[in-house]
């Protein structure tokens, strides 16, 4: 199956969410797109120490009420995967981009990460 791409929409609304995001105070320190070969698809990637501190459906509840609150429709918010702070593919960006100038914008793919292959991502923060 032919990847499918990530277009200027797709990443204005993922930009629009997480500025809704920063609103609702949830402090998201990672933010990007990722291809997942899994899904076959693009989903959002957020890890943040508030959501860490909740169990995964409670985190997935709180980031679509802060949406919802927004008046983000449900049937707008992009695929999202929480990934938790001390996950291997999050603590292995953070150590390798974290005290880079600007990571907003930049394009990673075709490479292992942690514990997961990039196949292509578009990153918002990295902190």
């Amino acid at each position: 199956m032919d990847k499918a791409a990530l277009v200027g929409l797709d990443l204005e609304r993922g930009a629009e969410l997480l500025r809704t995001l920063d609103g609702a105070n949830l402090q998201v320190g990672v933010a990007l797109w990722l291809y997942s070969p899994e899904y076959e698809d693009w989903r959002l990637v957020l890890s943040s120490r508030k959501l860490d501190a909740l169990r995964l459906r409670s985190a997935y509840g709180l980031l679509y009420d802060s949406l919802s609150a927004a008046g983000f429709a449900l049937e707008e918010t992009p695929p999202v995967m929480i990934l938790p702070r001390n996950d291997q593919f999050i603590r292995e960006l953070r150590r390798i981009f974290s005290k880079a100038k600007s990571v907003s914008g930049m394009r990673l793919g075709g490479q292992m990460i942690g514990d997961r292959f990039v196949e292509d991502a578009y990153v918002y923060r990295i902190s």
